[in-house]
């Protein structure tokens, strides 16, 4: 028979389905939550939940600005494209703004809303965490406001009242909540219904301060919103503040839709296939009866060879899995047997849960190391962030180098490692959230949603800082050099106290040791010229970092950036230091203050800035000195009028060995012992053979400049290919 019949055949046989017209069902869902889990929802901003009430912004005494939104995870049909239906719902939650400093400003208010997206964070301000003020003509929502500032922009009626919004913040029809005797600033609950009846195209507001639904609604419109219903669409609450301390709670939600027609597919089953059965194609034209047979002995055969195929792949997929789980659980078990116990081991499947199967709408910061997730400890009821290592080698080197620094150490001026976790192949750490973020953060790049930072509160971060390394260098048991200390490292807890953090690339020294040799590492800009030279990391090059953190503190400049486009660099401390020369120091200062700074504060915090970012080591104070001239306890350094000028020999800084050695002191001893014979052993050659060659040696080209660092004289760019003469004087022979 022809093969190609033979496969068409074959093909019939397979899929002989028989698939039934589709059948219309009426979709309904219903929602309902007394306390909000964390598993159901996906949090943006500032938003958090605590003993199952969500909170949407920030819980401060402070005067701030915060957005936050909350989503149920799980999107809601809306509407059908193939039937032509649309969905009617209602909802009912309670809720409650509360101004937490009653002689500060309220503001803004909250929202319910349905949105066709769940990653955009609204704006904080008078856009109600809803809207990205980035982007204004791409957001797609309807949503009901509960505003409580007078915003002319959005031609709000008055602070306190309702209204539809639909893909803009100006409302298409407002209501005052005073018509109902409400009034939204009081701090007390509130529960509100939202009913749409699609047949009847009508959307009604209610609003009480009872449990029970009034019989008029506060809002009522005729509206038809299909044509705003994508097929399927999240539905969630957002709410945002502006200099103020008012926060957003929800307590309980309840939502139901209904109304939806939608195409259910329903598929039979195949038919049964007897030895007696005809298959007649019209394709082909031929009768199948004479060659059942055939057909049922090759049928047979490849059922026969594939199976044999399937069920030696799946043994060897069965070894392999077994093979690298045994070795992840060996690992596991090894390095959890390094890791010091101090720190709580927290569970994947822990950790998983509480950043919702860390998703990206959760993240807050990413970088080399990996990715850190905002995260909500259920054990706890606390957030937590959640640094999450890549799989890189070095992302594991860090992850090791911070557990098992951080774990030692503790400081209010720290940020508090609360755990970890080693387990299916993930590294992660849990940290303390900080709810400011970063120095980095707040200075440039968050500093309409937080104010950029006032004087004293500045002044405060330089102390908790120098407390902190402080700590780090002179108090603990060993030398603690942090080797990355930046802006963007330092946090800022809920009363903008400093804390360091990310000590992935920290190490721990005797105090009476070597410093460390080294690769580089670190953030160009903050790094010591003597560490990028030799490569030795020790606590003065912690010194010149935090001297750049400082000065950028003072003047609200990144350590390089350029005056304007099209101009050079300029370097931070440089520049400082030209103003300090010409006498105009205080100038520098960040414009953003407007002069409302301590001048005596000002000027001496400049100073110990420039004293830490001395080019000249020597010169550099301790931490603890830092300390205490910040405390006024001891008098300023005197700062040179000129910065110095810093030279560096030819010589080749270190050896390569150097660069890539461990921090094992005693191989670091062992080898300066080797290196002081060897020295000792050509001293004692030149005496015994030396001649009037101006002690001049022949050079091993087996030996490399590397190898010859501790010479009397060395060339880095010679020619390695024979031969050569080095001498005491500095000439090449």
């Amino acid at each position: 028979m022809n093969p190609r019949k033979h496969l068409v055949f074959l093909i019939i046989f397979t899929f002989n389905l028989v698939v039934d017209p589709s059948m219309a069902s009426s979709h309904n869902t219903t929602i309902e939550f007394q306390s909000f889990p964390p598993q159901n929802f996906t949090l943006l901003g500032d938003s958090y939940l605590r003993h199952g009430v969500a909170g949407l912004t920030l819980e401060s005494n402070l005067l701030a600005s915060s957005s936050g939104t909350i989503m149920y995870t799980t999107p809601v049909r809306f509407s059908s494209n193939r039937t032509n239906s649309s969905a009617s719902f209602s909802t009912r939650f309670s809720f409650s703004i509360v101004n937490l400093n009653p002689v500060s400003p309220v503001g803004d208010g909250l929202t319910f809303f349905i949105s066709p997206e769940n990653r955009t964070l609204g704006s904080p301000g008078g856009y109600l965490g809803l809207v990205d003020s980035s982007r204004l003509t791409k957001n797609k929502f309807i949503a009901i406001e509960y505003d409580t500032r007078l915003d002319p922009h959005f031609n709000d009626p008055n602070n306190n009242h309702v209204g539809l919004d639909i893909d803009s913040l100006n409302s298409i029809k407002t209501a005052d909540c005073m018509d109902a005797g409400i009034d939204l600033r009081t701090g007390i609950s509130f529960t509100s219904w939202i009913d749409y009846d699609h047949g009847q195209k009508n959307l009604r507001v209610f609003l009480t301060r009872s449990r029970f639904k009034p019989n008029n609604p506060l809002l009522n419109m005729d509206i038809d919103l299909s044509s705003y219903f994508q097929e399927h669409m999240y539905l969630g609450f957002s709410a945002s503040t502006e200099g103020s301390t008012e926060t957003h709670l929800i307590k309980n939600w309840k939502f139901k839709s209904y109304g939806v027609e939608y195409f259910n597919p329903r598929i039979n089953n195949p038919h049964n296939v007897t030895d007696n059965t005809i298959f007649t194609s019209p394709l082909i034209g031929f009768r199948v009866d004479s060659h059942i047979k055939q057909y049922r002995k090759l049928i047979q055969l490849g059922l026969e060879v594939s199976g044999t195929v399937f069920v030696f792949a799946i043994l060897a997929l069965f070894g392999y899995i077994s093979v690298k789980k045994w070795r992840e659980i060996k690992t596991e078990i090894n390095i959890k047997s390094e890791v010091t116990r101090n720190p709580r081991q927290f569970s994947y499947r822990e950790l998983k849960i509480a950043t919702n199967g860390f998703h990206p709408s959760r993240i807050i910061g990413s970088g080399s190391f990996g990715t850190v997730y905002k995260a909500f400890m259920l054990s706890s009821g606390t957030t937590a962030a959640v640094k999450r290592s890549t799989r890189s080698c070095d992302a594991k080197t860090e992850f090791f180098a911070e557990l098992s620094v951080i774990a030692c150490l503790r400081h209010k001026n720290l940020v508090p490692l609360q755990g970890y976790c080693i387990e299916k192949g993930e590294l992660l750490l849990v940290y303390e959230l900080m709810p400011y973020g970063s120095i980095d953060n707040v200075l440039y790049q968050d500093t309409h949603h937080w104010g950029f930072l006032k004087w004293h509160q500045r002044y405060n971060i330089a102390i908790g800082l120098a407390s902190a390394l402080a700590y780090l260098h002179q108090e603990c048991d060993k030398l603690v050099i942090h080797r990355d200390i930046k802006s963007s490292n330092v946090m800022l807890d809920a009363n903008f106290n400093a804390r360091l953090g990310d000590f992935g690339l920290a190490r721990l020294i005797e105090h009476d040791k070597s410093p460390i040799s080294t690769l580089t590492a670190g953030t160009v800009g903050y790094l010591a010229p003597e560490y990028l030279h030799y490569g030795k990391a020790t606590d003065k090059t912690d010194v010149y970092s935090y001297g750049v953190v400082v000065l950028e503190v003072c003047c609200g400049r990144r350590p390089i950036e350029k005056e304007s486009e099209g101009d050079d660099m300029v370097n931070l401390v440089d520049w400082v230091w030209e103003m300090y020369t010409k006498n105009q120091i205080l100038e520098a200062i960040d414009k953003r203050l407007i002069g409302q700074f301590d001048e005596e504060e000002g000027k001496r915090l400049l100073m110990v800035g420039l004293s830490c970012a001395n080019p000249v080591s020597e010169m550099r104070p301790s931490m603890r000195r830092v300390l205490q001239i910040l405390n006024h306890e001891v008098d300023e350094m005197v700062v040179p009028k000129f910065k110095p000028k810093l030279s560096f020999s030819n010589s080749l800084p270190m050896s390569l060995d150097d660069i890539v050695s461990s921090l094992d002191g005693d191989e670091v001893e062992e080898e300066e012992e080797e290196q002081e014979e060897e020295e000792e052993e050509e001293e004692e050659e030149e005496e015994d053979g030396g001649g009037g060659g101006g002690g001049c040696k022949t050079a091993d080209r087996s030996k490399t400049p590397f190898e010859m660092q501790d010479r009397a004289c060395k060339t880095p760019d010679t020619d390695l290919d024979g031969p050569f003469e080095i001498c005491i004087d500095g000439s090449q022979v």
